[in-house]
């Protein structure tokens, strides 16, 4: 579309800043909103004595890095850079857009009690648990990401307590009740240690590369490699031999070995569940540093369990507990004693061309009490439309959405320019009106049957 003027402002009733000197006028709150990263990063700069300059200004040599979802790019990728450069500050080293987030494969919702306030998961469950679910799944683009529980429970419950947490628990318990917590002086396997340890470079560059469902494959393929190691070993039948007793406190000193170097590399994700398995191994932070030798000779702590099993019976008690703190809105009812139209014949509806359109952009229009401007995207072609549905929506709330739009419809000029079209919506207006949203996979352009 090319560059245009950015109108700052905003006629009330508006919420955000009022601009000073004015008696209606409020700052668009895509204009203030960013500035706020930098005014609570001042606050931390001035509590802990950090130079905000030494980040902020534009030779600054430190990274700054942005995280975003993908459908506030526009704002973030051209408008904040442009204030950044405008006002004499540095402006990101890199923008990362995420993609959206749906539950069960469907947008979340508060009927199905799948719009989960984080307060009401953390009632029922580890908090680590989404954070490893999540980080299997991410990657570097913007790919949209699902949480389906079932998927959830088995992934958690698989990686996590029976591969991960599974290494320490059944190593630490010969180590515990036979050896007194020691381990033992050397390994039985080093050249195993050390492949654990040099897979940690392509981890890290995994890492740093936000291709966190790499580093987590990466991690799972040694969690497996080490219980495959234990499995071959059998302590549990040579713990029973005199003669052969002694052997297995060197093969779990080796399988605690190889859970701290997995524990460190997956501390980023799960970092209480590493302040506990700091505790058990009774050593400072763990860090990819601390990892280079092994922990031998000393004594561990007694084993306590790290994690616990998700149960299905936890998912059903956090949906429903979503569905009950969720008051319902009243509906709206229809207008009373508004009868359905008289019948036409099909032919008739057949000359409507109904589109799934995406919000391009959506502003207000200076001048009109009522009216939003939207660029709306067909696939293949950009229109402009002027509704009527600001007394209902806030402009930038619209941005991103697909709704439903007749495209056939002779364009008419109006004082504020071409309305190339109609955007459909239900209820009796003002403020109880909503516009059509398609389902999840409908794309612009699509016709409407």
């Amino acid at each position: 579309m090319g560059l245009k003027d950015w109108d700052i402002s905003r006629d009330g009733p508006y919420f955000g800043f009022k601009i000073p000197g004015t008696e209606n006028k409020y700052f668009y709150v895509w204009m203030d909103a960013p500035i706020g990263y930098m005014a609570s990063f001042l606050k931390l700069c001035e509590r802990e004595n950090i130079d905000f300059d030494s980040f902020w200004k534009k030779d600054s040599q430190k990274q700054l890095v942005h995280f975003i979802g993908k459908d506030i790019v526009y704002f973030h990728t051209l408008f904040w850079p442009a204030m950044l450069h405008g006002a004499g500050f540095r402006s990101p080293t890199a923008v990362y857009a995420h993609g959206f987030l749906t539950v069960n494969g469907q947008k979340m919702s508060k009927s199905r009690g799948t719009f989960i306030l984080a307060g009401t998961y953390l009632n029922h469950l580890n908090p680590e648990y989404l954070r490893y679910y999540f980080s299997a799944k991410l990657n570097d683009g913007v790919d949209d990401l699902d949480l389906n529980f079932d998927d959830f429970v088995q992934r958690v419950n698989a990686d996590l307590v029976g591969k991960f947490v599974n290494i320490a628990s059944r190593c630490a318990g010969f180590i515990n009740k036979n050896f007194d917590n020691t381990l033992s002086a050397k390994l039985t396997n080093p050249d195993l240690y050390d492949r654990f340890v040099k897979a940690g470079e392509a981890i890290l560059k995994a890492y740093e590369g936000r291709e966190y469902s790499r580093a987590i494959r990466d991690i799972m393929a040694l969690a497996d490699e080490a219980n495959r190691y234990i499995d071959e070993q059998k302590p549990w039948v040579l713990i029973k031999s005199d003669e052969t007793k002694a052997s297995v406190q060197a093969i779990c000193t080796l399988g605690i070995n190889l859970f701290r170097v997995l524990m460190t590399y997956l501390k980023p994700v799960l970092p209480q569940t590493a302040e506990k398995a700091e505790r058990f191994l009774n050593e400072g932070p763990l860090s990819w540093a601390s990892i280079q030798k092994p922990l031998l000779n000393t004594q561990v702590s007694t084993f306590e369990p790290l994690m616990q099993r998700v149960l299905p019976e936890s998912i059903e008690k956090m949906i429903e507990e979503s569905k009950e703190s969720t008051t319902p809105q009243k509906p709206v009812s229809a207008p009373q004693g508004e009868a359905i139209a008289p019948n036409i014949q099909y032919d008739d509806f057949a000359k409507i061309d109904l589109r799934v359109a995406k919000i391009a952009n959506a502003e207000s229009v200076e001048g009109a009490d009522k009216l939003i401007k939207l660029t709306l995207d067909l696939g293949t072609e950009q229109r402009q439309v002027f509704a009527g549905i600001k007394a209902a929506y806030q402009p930038e709330t619209l941005i991103g959405k697909l709704t439903v739009m007749v495209a056939n419809l002779e364009p008419r000029k109006m004082r504020f320019g071409m309305s190339e079209g109609m955007v459909l919506a239900a209820g009796p207006g003002g403020k109880d009106l909503w516009i059509l949203e398609p389902h999840e996979g409908a794309e612009p352009g699509m016709r409407v049957k």
